[in-house]
């Protein structure tokens, strides 16, 4: 028999659990190990965020599937990395700690023989003085229950602009200089836009986007050039044409360092230190890794073998200039190279660098978007390590013949502008490769233009609510849910 750990039940984590499960007969063991109680369809958190939806229709309690599907669940968070064991247990394990009920607070040894580690990324908001979701009328939509925040907040002021002459101001965007997920703050701006012509108060706000971008567009990809309804155009352009259509103003190469009640303060790229009045804000934060510790057997600290922020795969992280870095860094397996039977899909691995490019103030402070790596990417990722753990078990050796690269992965995203089946609109672009290959495509920034382009209309939302079902159904494992792509 062979137990494997999951560690998270997000989009990688519970991706790679289904399939660990469906693959392997019942003499093999899948346990997942999460402090969330419930799975949620985070792109579905925007529209909770404007009020659209109601948090309870993007989440669903992951116990009782994982019954019934004869997945192990424990509702604990891991605490420590233990590859060798130590003294007392002979197999590796997971030092985890419960966080619910009668199990608060309570340690135990998770043993396995393989672990998946996707924990995803700690949302690092104490690394901005003030970001704290739901004070200093600044808002998160990184969880449903942030989301819920932001839609009382937002249809409050909306509310007091209805019943006065009053005029308010609104900043949307990322709250801190490395921060990364500027498609998610994309999207909230659009929609809450859309959401003021509903109510008739378009007119009484200004709508700021503010980002760490050095372009509009780069959505920490370095931006791409598109083909758009026949024509080759540059991310920038495409964004720079919808923000001006719908009146909405930006502050780029920004990292905000501080928020106060109603007032942001921020430093540019020119080193200068500004500040910004606002009535509502919503900003993503920073991501980090969660801080694990790992051990040998003997209990000497390992943690550089295993983490660097987030943990150490299959990929090249020797330190070079921005010019010398390649596709070819990047991981393809997702193994960590120490300990061979531990993998980390989706957030969860250590980027070998920026595919933005690096920029700094003059003051020195970094400010620049890091590397998305959710979504799309991140099922997919977490299929391919499913696949190969589940390979090696069969074989009876170490197989990694499923690979898959963000330098030569594709990703779509759809950013909703609206809610409505004919009221709604969509933003949607395709980019093939994520990580730009500036040598196999030189006369295209790097992308296949033939596999990257966008559009804009009402069928982008019709296929953005098409995926919220699809994905929840296969989310819940439901009759043939394997058969929905990652």
């Amino acid at each position: 028999m062979t137990k494997i750990v999951v560690l998270g039940a997000g989009i990688a984590g519970h991706t790679a659990a289904a399939h660990l499960r469906r693959k392997l007969s019942k003499e093999h063991e899948v346990v997942v190990v999460s402090p969330n109680r419930n799975y949620q369809w985070v792109p579905s958190n925007i529209w909770v965020g404007i009020g659209r939806m109601k948090s309870k229709e993007v989440i669903f309690p992951l116990e009782p599937l994982y019954k019934r599907k004869g997945i192990g669940y424990k509702q604990a968070k891991a605490v420590s990395f233990h590859p060798e064991g130590d003294a007392s247990e002979t197999k590796p394990f997971i030092l985890v700690e419960g966080v619910f009920g009668e199990n608060l607070g309570k340690q135990e040894k998770v043993t396995y023989d393989y672990l998946i580690n996707a924990t995803g990324p700690k949302l690092a908001f104490e690394l901005t003085e003030g970001l704290q979701p739901a004070t200093n009328k600044v808002y998160s939509v990184c969880t449903y229950d942030h989301a819920e925040h932001a839609s009382e907040a937002l249809h409050k002021l909306i509310n007091q602009l209805k019943k006065s002459d009053k005029k308010a101001k609104i900043l949307i965007g990322t709250g801190h200089g490395k921060a990364t997920c500027q498609g998610a703050a994309f999207e909230y701006i659009l929609n809450v836009e859309k959401e003021l012509q509903k109510f008739g108060v378009r007119n009484k706000v200004e709508i700021t986007w503010i980002s760490n971008e050095y372009e509009l567009g780069d959505f920490g990809m370095d931006g791409m050039l598109m083909e758009y309804n026949g024509f080759n155009m540059k991310s920038k352009d495409m964004i720079e044409m919808i923000f001006e259509d719908r009146g909405i103003k930006w502050i780029l190469g920004a990292a905000v360092n501080k928020v106060e009640d109603g007032i942001m303060h921020y430093e540019n790229l020119e080193g200068e230190f500004k500040t910004e009045m606002f009535d509502f804000a919503m900003l993503i934060p920073s991501f980090s890794g969660h801080g694990f510790q790992a051990f040998d057997k003997v209990g000497q600290n390992i943690t550089e073998k295993l983490f660097r922020g987030f943990m150490v795969v299959d990929a090249d992280y020797t330190p070079k200039p921005y010019e010398e870095w390649t596709v070819q860094d990047w991981p393809e397996t997702y193994q960590n190279p120490s300990y061979k039977n531990i993998f980390a899909p989706g957030i969860a691995f250590a980027p070998p660098h920026s595919i933005s490019r690096p920029r700094k103030s003059r003051n020195g402070t970094e400010i620049f978007p890091s590397p998305p790596r959710t979504g799309m990417p991140s099922g997919i990722t977490a299929k391919l390590v499913a696949d190969n753990i589940i390979d090696s078990i069969k074989s009876g050796k170490e197989s990694l013949q499923h690979k898959g690269s963000l330098g030569n992965m594709g990703a779509a995203c759809i950013a909703s502008a609206g809610y409505g089946l004919t009221q709604g609109s969509g933003v949607s672009i395709t980019t093939f490769p994520i990580v730009p290959d500036y040598k196999k495509y030189s006369e295209t920034g790097g992308r296949d233009i033939k596999k990257t382009f966008g559009d804009i209309g009402l069928a982008g939302h019709w296929v953005k609510l098409s995926l919220h079902y699809a994905f929840l159904y296969k989310a819940k494992m439901k009759p043939f849910w394997w058969l929905i792509p990652e």
